[in-house]
């Protein structure tokens, strides 16, 4: 086993994904030490604890991963075994780091995480704050994020409640666009199964394409589009008084104010 022991207090469906992502990276199993009273179904070799140990965390990565509001509830019976050798990190939606801050005073370095579910494929997209980038620790909390897909830094921290829109839920509006598409198919009369595979081949092929290619997904559009031809007239739909853009962006506006309702929840 290389490497500090990550302990994941909690594991939902999303630690559960990055802790399937982390192993499938090549992390040893052995390295995660799962405390969850739910009694989640974990991959072999990795361990289960009732609650942490007697002696503290000491030097190890402690990711907090329950609801939001159940901070106050959990971090009095935690935060005696946090101390300045652990490096705290949090994927919890709204929760600052002052708030994390104050529920663990005596923690080292405390970086906030922001995934999404392909992390469990290594295809996350993953933002990242820490109270001190050059703190002992957060290194290696980056290095991680970089395991599950692509990760970035962010310096100031209300932009954080846009990663959680546009990381978090993101896939979820992905999700509803490509449903709608194959709805659209079986209206038009596909096969309802067809049409659901064929949306979703296209969608996983669109996005590798755009992925690796040096163009913007806006040109990409245009280049598929001939002038006069089917994709121009379907495109003309979505661009009409910004049709598309603007239902995407009341979605992540929407998505983004909750967020920062949820910080606020956090405080009191």
């Amino acid at each position: 086993m290389t490497g500090r022991p990550i302990w994941l207090i909690g594991c939902g469906n999303m630690a559960g994904a990055m802790l399937k992502g982390w192993i499938g990276a090549g992390e040893a199993p052995g390295r995660f030490q799962v405390v969850d009273p739910s009694h989640p179904d974990l991959p072999p070799g990795v361990n289960w604890h009732e609650g942490p140990p007697g002696e503290g965390f000491g030097d190890a990565v402690v990711q907090l991963g329950f609801k939001p509001q159940m901070l106050g509830d959990i971090a009095p019976g935690l935060a005696g075994a946090v101390g300045a050798e652990t490096t705290l990190t949090s994927i919890m939606a709204g929760v600052e780091l002052a708030s994390l801050r104050a529920a663990f005073p005596d923690a080292g370095a405390i970086v906030r995480v922001m995934p999404n579910m392909p992390v469990a494929i290594g295809k996350g997209a993953v933002g990242l704050i820490a109270e001190d980038r050059a703190a002992p620790g957060v290194e290696e909390i980056g290095a991680l994020a970089g395991k599950l897909g692509t990760a970035e830094w962010v310096a100031d921290e209300a932009l954080i409640h846009v990663l959680t829109a546009l990381v978090g839920s993101g896939p979820a509006f992905v999700y509803r666009y490509i449903d709608a598409l194959a709805r659209g198919g079986e209206r038009l009369g596909l096969d309802a199964d067809v049409s659901r595979r064929l949306s979703l081949a296209m969608a996983e092929g669109a996005s590798a394409l755009a992925a690796g290619s040096g163009e913007s997904p806006a040109a990409l559009a245009d280049r598929v589009a001939s002038p006069g031809g089917t994709t121009r007239k379907g495109l003309d739909v979505l661009d009409d008084g910004e049709a598309l853009a603007g239902v995407i962006g009341a979605a992540l506006d929407a998505a983004t104010a909750r967020a920062r309702e949820m910080a606020e929840e956090a405080k009191r």
